[in-house]
């Protein structure tokens, strides 16, 4: 443990990966060394995964020939490296390109990897502290292996991909100690008393949710007030009794004699560490015990593949150790014979077909290495590294299967379809899917939006399955951003040497190294309502489908409506740490992606982040809120000044606003323009009194401490805390971050003050000493008549009584006017705005240090820079397992929509995923179908859905012709006729006018309504209509009607 503290490492480059496994899991798998046997697919796969996280060494151990199996999964082999032996040293540098702080080196003496060579293969374990098997090998060599890592005290894990199906054994040893089992933040809640008795009982704040916690749970206590001070001491561990969502008792704890409750203060979990047991790969095969599950629609399905690959074992150990070929109807049979014999579970009497079927799939594909599998097992096989490794997360308990049989056709498929060639890199699909469906793959135009982690993942598996890489084939990927150092731990087709490159065309040149016949087309753009003029009719006109690789829900509703009114099918994946899901959405089959959505983020209140914060939440945004105001805004509004003609005229228009930002802009031209950068500390050390003493002056000043409600209770109670005033402290640390934040706030504020009016900075502590020893503070006294809003209703009710005093406004608003210098007397000056960045740390440490000292006046626990980051930034935890493991998912279900199952799909052979791979936890369902409404036409009902829409490809008819077409075809009189927010016809319209449109052509209608032109490569008009039914008369609602006029 004192040698891992001292282990440092690259913040920067690991900085989202932290937030998911945390510095001292870091710093364990920094410190742990892994054996990985087997370098077809799934073995790069997971030294992918394992070397961007960080561990710190990998030895590789795979002998054999590359073939033309191989081509199908591992991205850094090609057709030139086909027949050469030692797949684990012809990837050994490329896997290395991948992270320069992890040494990865290639096993030697190994010459094979069968019995033969057990005593080679076992002279490699020693020191390891994972061993990873990725291929097939005799049972009694991974016996002797699992035996082997029992005695060395390294994890064994056990791991194959077979076309659509594949497995997980994990042994991590007789006792193995989880730090932290699900990965989830410690429960956090706030005090509203704690009642002193025995055993103690506390009640936690109900607006802050519940306190999230289980009896035997331990917590701390911090910032109480109350009770003597008998829960003072923050270190001290309480075990618990819940009682409630919102009470629980401390065990064991008697608090009687204390004089008074505890009013405030705030808990926090103490997370336990667990010791599992797991039985070794002997004991599991003959007895694998509970099954851990996928997908609940298979109930029985793991208890078959687990006979099923025994069944494969046992006919690879009479084979030379080789699975049967592509088709071969006689050895898949020879497989289901062994399966047989060996079943007294007796798996194969009920529904004996269904459970054949899936046996003889498995042995016809079962040389097959399909990327979409590889990326699915390598994500979870790498996690459960990395879980080996650190301690962190809980690992799986023995066996766990997984199968996409939904993406086989019903019968095997005819020995000449599944041929390989031996030469192509896609034999592996063709073993499996046959050579009519690779064609369909590789004719496939695809869109994929966002080329970050999800989008790379995405980019290598179809470049591997030929996605977009025939001669009809097309792939279009857009991203607007550039490649920063903190992609390269899960972006793994990034380098160092791509930092600040555009990830699109860096995503799509280094696919196209895998494979050189994709044809792919790379762009910089934001797709949204901007940029329609490139992603329009005519772009959606050619495409096949929509990938999203997003990271916000706006984007993801936009490209959602335009998969709808497309009809294309969508392809929708997300992480969050550990955690994964994915959605697959097909036209008219399922629902689509804004069906369903979460409901919003809770807002804070304005009072809240104003004058009564309770969370260190609350002091960050109240920090990052200054910082914009500081160091953009005000910047932004002088320049606007100096430069913008209409500024003033467009100020004076913003009544309720425009003394405030004339004020600024006085203060940054006048009042405090800064000459040195001493000036600049100066303002820096005003500032802290400024907020974080005279303000809260002034607050206790109108809320003094002991001040009571007119309902009789305390005003400074609940969540409401009572604060105090900071006298500045050159070397003041705070408790918890154990930050210098007085010091961090001067040198980063007047830092950033000196780069927004050009002046040259310094961070020397002897320096900043020397001028704050010089800075006279001038002395405060509250004010009277001072309003402070008690609350948001109270807050609005000043701003409509403030409204009052307009004369004032506009004579203290003309008064800074006039003394502003001139526009024309500042000739060529400007001041450089800072927009936010949170990977800035300058940034951060102003950030940091202002919002901590807002939490030293509130008494709330203060926070380090890494957690303030998160918190501050919004930044969402990654990790490339996870990233992996979704992408493979998706892939899955893009078979399916090609259709390599050779019928039409029902809605259950779809599956959409949920996954934590922290529990471990994976759950595949089927995605809900989209929901209805009844409408009659011509006497007919018509169940019409969102994808739906009433399409008219007729040329550009006029609008007498339209209406008539509505009365002939459905029968319907259209009363109203609208495109957007024009009204293009109405019964109550004027009759010359509409007598005059019914004449012109729909185009010409909407262009003299809108008075707007169509872009060149529009195609259709939306137009919304209320038609009744010409016999009933009665309304009918009928979806829009999409009108085709070019």
């Amino acid at each position: 443990q004192p040698i891992l503290s001292l282990l440092r490492f690259d913040e920067k480059l690991y900085s989202r990966q932290l937030y998911v496994m945390g510095h001292e899991a870091q710093r364990r798998m920094m410190a742990s060394r892994a054996l990985l046997v087997g370098l077809s697919g799934l073995g790069a796969e997971v030294a992918k995964n394992c070397i961007l996280a960080g561990i710190s060494s990998i030895t590789l151990c795979d002998p054999s020939e590359v073939t033309s199996y191989d081509l199908g999964a591992n991205f850094y082999l090609s057709e030139s490296d086909l027949g050469k032996a030692n797949r684990a040293a012809i990837c050994r540098d490329k896997l290395a390109e991948l992270n320069q702080y992890v040494n990865v080196d290639v096993a030697k003496d190994v010459a094979t990897l069968g019995e033969e060579s057990e005593e080679d293969v076992l002279g490699l374990l020693d020191g390891m502290s994972v061993v990873v098997i990725t291929i097939p090998l005799p049972t009694a060599l991974l016996h002797a292996i699992n035996d082997k890592c029992r005695v060395v005290g390294a994890s064994f894990i056990y791991s194959l991909t077979t076309g659509v199906f594949g497995q997980i054994f994990c042994d991590f040893g007789a006792e193995f100690i989880v730090s932290d089992k699900d990965g989830e933040n410690p429960a956090t809640s706030q005090v509203e008393s704690v009642i002193p008795a025995n055993p103690a009982v506390v009640k936690v704040l109900e607006d802050q949710g519940r306190h999230g916690l289980e009896t035997g749970d331990c917590v701390t206590f911090s910032r109480v007030r109350g009770l003597d001070g008998a829960l003072g001491d923050s270190s001290k561990q309480y075990e618990v009794k819940a009682t409630g969502p919102f009470t629980f008792e401390l065990v064991g704890l008697d608090l009687s004699g204390c004089s008074e409750p505890a009013t405030q203060g705030y808990i926090t979990q103490v997370k336990q560490p667990v010791t599992m047991s797991f039985r070794t790969y002997k004991e599991c095969l003959e007895d694998p015990g509970e099954l851990m599950m996928s997908d609940f629609a298979k109930f029985d399905r793991p208890q078959l593949l687990h006979l099923a690959y025994r069944a494969m074992a046992a006919y690879a150990e009479k084979n030379s150790m080789q699975y049967p070929n592509p088709g071969d109807a006689a050895a898949a049979g020879e497989v289901l014979d062994i399966a047989k014999s060996i079943d007294e579970d007796k798996l194969l009497e009920n529904d004996s077909e269904k459970a054949a079927r899936i046996i003889k799939h498995l042995a016809s594909g079962s040389r097959s290495v399909l990327s979409p599998m590889c990326a699915n097992l390598g994500g979870i096989v790498g996690q459960e590294v990395l879980k080996a490794c650190s301690g962190k997360f809980s690992p799986i308990k023995g066996f766990f299967f997984f199968d996409a049989d939904e993406c086989l056709p019903d019968e095997l498929l005819p020995s000449a379809e599944v041929a390989v060639s031996g030469k192509s890199r896609y034999d592996s699909q063709i073993a499996v899917f046959g050579k009519e469906m690779q064609a369909k793959l590789l004719d496939l135009n695809y869109f994929i939006v966002g080329a970050g982690a999800i989008g790379c993942e995405m980019l290598k598996n179809w470049a591997l399955m030929g996605v977009g890489c025939g001669e009809k084939g097309h792939i279009h990927i857009t991203d607007m951003d550039r490649i920063e150092k903190s992609n390269l731990s899960r972006q793994f087709l990034f380098r160092n040497s791509d930092i600040n490159e555009f990830k699109s065309t860096t995503a799509a040149q280094a696919a196209q190294w895998m494979n050189p016949s994709m044809k792919i087309t790379p762009y910089q753009e934001k797709v949204g309502g901007n940029t329609e003029h490139i992603f329009g009719d005519d772009f959606y006109d050619k495409i096949d489908g929509v990938c999203t690789a997003l990271d916000n829900v706006e984007a993801r509703l936009y490209v959602d409506q335009r998969c709808l009114f497309y009809r294309l099918p969508m392809l929708e994946s997300g992480t969050l740490g550990t955690k994964g899901n994915t959605q697959v959405v097909v036209p008219h089959l399922t629902e689509n992606y804004g069906a369903t959505r979460d409901p919003p983020e809770k807002s804070i209140p304005v009072c809240t982040l104003k004058n009564f914060p309770n969370q260190i939440q609350h002091t960050l945004q109240w920090a990052r809120d200054y910082f914009e105001g500081v160091f953009r805004q005000q910047a932004e509004d002088v320049n606007a000044y100096l430069t913008a003609e209409d500024y003033i005229e467009s100020l004076e228009g913003q009544q309720n606003t425009k003394l405030d930002t004339i004020k600024s802009v006085h203060k940054a031209l006048v009042e405090e323009r800064p000459v040195r950068f001493e000036d600049c500390v100066v303002w820096a050390r005003l500032k802290f009194e400024e907020l974080f003493n005279n303000q809260i002056q002034q607050l206790l000043h109108n809320f003094p401490e002991d001040q009571v409600t007119s309902s009789g209770t305390k005003f400074w109670s609940g969540s409401k805390r009572c604060p105090m005033p900071l006298a500045f402290s050159l070397d003041h640390k705070c408790e918890d971050a154990t930050m210098r934040n007085h010091f961090d706030f001067i040198v980063a504020a007047a830092n950033l003050r000196a780069s927004v009016y050009g002046v040259k900075g310094c961070t020397d502590e002897e320096y900043f000493r020397d001028v704050l020893k010089t800075v006279i503070v001038p002395d405060f006294s509250p004010q009277e008549g001072v309003k402070i809003a008690a609350n948001d209703a109270e807050a609005k009710e000043n701003d409509h009584s403030g409204a009052g005093g307009m004369d004032d406004v506009d004579a203290e608003y003309d008064k800074l006017l006039g003394s502003l210098p001139k526009p024309s007397e500042l000739v060529g000056f400007k001041l450089n705005p800072v927009d936010f960045d949170k990977d800035i740390d300058d940034h951060m440490l102003f950030v940091t240090a202002c919002s901590n000292l807002r939490a030293l006046n509130y008494s709330i626990p203060t926070e380090d820079t890494h957690r303030s980051r998160a918190i501050a930034g919004r930044i969402i935890p990654a990790i490339a397992t996870t990233t992996a493991l979704v992408t493979g998912l998706v892939c899955l279900e893009l078979y399916k929509i090609v259709g390599t199952a050779r019928k039409d799909l029902k809605l259950d052979a779809y599956k959409n995923g949920f996954v934590n791979l922290a529990i471990p936890f994976m759950t595949l369902s089927e995605p809900t179908s989209p929901a209805s409404t009844k409408a009659m036409l011509k006497g007919k009902e018509w169940n019409w859905t969102a994808w739906d829409s009433l399409d008219m490809d007729m040329g550009d008819i006029t609008l007498r012709e339209f209406v008539d077409h509505f009365e002939k075809e459905y029968n319907l009189e259209v009363s109203m006729l609208s495109q957007g927010v024009s009204i293009l016809f109405s019964f109550f319209a004027n009759k010359k006018k509409v007598e005059e449109r019914m004449k012109m052509k729909m185009s010409d209608v909407v262009r003299s309504v809108s008075k707007k032109e169509f872009p060149p490569n529009q195609l259709f008009i939306i137009l919304e209509l209320i038609a009744n039914d010409m016999n009933t008369d009665e309304e009918v609602e009928i979806p829009y009607v999409k009108f085709r006029f070019r």
